[in-house]
């Protein structure tokens, strides 16, 4: 007999796994747990946008709601980070900030982006001190 995943996973496969931190919680996993604990409204996920919204009411049997703006923009285009390799320094900011390990590069050596492994969540932006990364539509 094959067992339902436990409901934490559920959620969490619903969501878009940017790690983008917009919900409140340190990921997607996190704010999962939360909201099958009882402790987050769904809500929370801008990226994930209305639908991803009405998706997570549909699981928790909770009445639909649309996601909260005040927490971030919903991007309807898929975008990835691109560095700048003529600007970029290597400073490896941008390494830590990426919660998905789509940075690779070492110290004081050009980084690059593993495109596939990006998910468009821009924490790397504002970590670059020279301003070399641009988000692009793949």
């Amino acid at each position: 007999m094959h067992a339902d995943p436990p409901l934490a996973e559920r959620l969490d496969r619903l969501l878009p796994q940017t790690q983008c931190g917009q919900c409140g919680f340190d990921g997607c996993r996190p704010y999962a747990q939360a909201m099958a604990a009882g402790t987050a409204d769904v809500d929370r996920c801008p990226p994930g946008g209305d639908a991803g919204a009405r998706a997570l009411a549909r699981v928790l049997d909770v009445p639909v709601r649309p996601y909260d703006r005040s927490r971030g923009t919903f991007h309807a285009a898929i975008r990835v980070a691109l560095v700048i390799e003529a600007d970029c320094i290597g400073c490896t900011k941008c390494i830590q900030a990426c919660p998905v390990d789509a940075i690779v590069g070492g110290s004081k050596l050009m980084h690059t982006v593993v495109e596939p492994l990006c998910t468009g969540c821009e924490l790397c932006v504002p970590a670059c001190p020279v301003d070399c990364i641009e988000m692009i539509a793949p």
